[in-house]
């Protein structure tokens, strides 16, 4: 079994690779855009200029319009975390209320620390919730490049409908039931990303980019196991494959936002000047409230979020982390 028609809700550049990705795996595709200029570029064959320049496509059938969605089979959400609630909400009269969805976007809703999954619980609660992550870059999918993510369902049977349904030899789903670990890895790496392109951006070396991904790794796994998630899972496509991809090219929006940090801009003039979502600054409050829920150290997490939120400078966060005392390295 498969699904043959799938909804892809999110114009941006992951949306775009994805409904591509199911475009290439046979499915009929419908693409619900924001923005009238995605739906129309792609529609009319011309890629997506706006999120994916300098990609060629196929036609993509793509709509502003969340009532086309009605009639589709199963859905890949890719809207932003923090703008995910609202579509959902007014997806509850439009979808079946059982809709297979699988939820493609990482971070933590600001304000209700809720993570996506529950986000979704509250807004289509009778939805079948999968989530898809892993270290993929939109533009690598998009270009057929091989790709491996976490497809995680808590059902066995549906999660192999849905890598049926969008798997391919270049795009390879392995199945997990651990919803809240694929969420966790997703989330927390790209605040970490931000942490390792500052180090770039500062001239800080290789040795620091490597000791902050092994120490934010040690991180992740702290709070997904607080949280329920398992560690195997974190350790897998989903966590340290996606923490390494993310942390280790300016092809990362969070990376190469950390990097422009490290080199002396702000966050507001970084943000002002790009038209896609860089989910780590909008996650970094959230990560850091988790924390202090659980009562789980991150001190990584921490400092980067005194520097986009409390006015932390550079030298301060770098002097944050070093000062702290010696002690045995401890993953949990």
């Amino acid at each position: 079994m498969t699904f043959q028609k799938i909804g892809v809700l999110g114009g941006g550049a992951w949306g775009t690779a994805l409904a591509y990705t199911a475009h290439a795996a046979g499915r009929n595709v419908k693409l619900w855009a924001l923005e009238s200029s995605v739906a129309e570029a792609l529609s009319a064959g011309r890629g997506n200029p706006d999120f994916l320049p300098d990609v060629p496509l196929p036609k993509i059938d793509a709509t502003n319009d969340l009532a086309e969605m009605a009639d589709c089979d199963a859905l890949l959400a890719v809207v932003p975390a923090q703008f995910a609630r609202g579509v959902f909400e007014k997806l509850q009269d439009v979808i079946p209320a059982d809709m297979p969805i699988a939820l493609c976007a990482k971070g933590v809703e600001r304000g209700s620390l809720k993570l996506m999954t529950d986000v979704v619980k509250e807004t289509l609660p009778k939805a079948r919730v999968a989530v898809l992550s892993g270290p993929s870059f939109a533009k690598d999918v998009a270009l057929g490049l091989p790709t491996a993510v976490t497809l995680a369902c808590p059902d066995r049977d549906m999660g192999e409908v849905w890598m049926q349904s969008i798997g391919r030899p270049e795009f390879r789903p392995y199945w997990s039931d651990d919803l809240i670990g694929a969420e966790i890895g997703g989330a927390v790496k790209n605040v970490l990303a931000i942490a390792t392109g500052a180090v770039e951006g500062l001239g800080l070396g290789r040795s620091a980019h490597a000791a902050l991904i092994s120490r934010g790794y040690a991180e992740m796994v702290r709070l997904g196991v607080a949280m329920g998630a398992k560690a195997d899972t974190l350790s897998g496509l989903c966590g340290l494959g996606d923490l390494v991809l993310t942390c280790s090219s300016s092809q990362s929006r969070n990376m190469s936002f950390g990097k422009a940090l490290g080199e002396g801009k702000s966050p507001e003039e970084i943000l002002s000047s790009r038209k896609a979502v860089t989910e780590g600054v909008a996650t970094a409050p959230g990560i850091v409230s988790l924390a202090e829920q659980y009562d789980v150290r991150m001190p990584v997490c921490r400092t980067v979020n005194a520097v986009l939120n409390e006015s932390m400078s550079m030298d301060e966060a770098i002097s944050v982390l070093l000062d702290r005392p010696f002690k045995a390295e401890i993953m949990r």
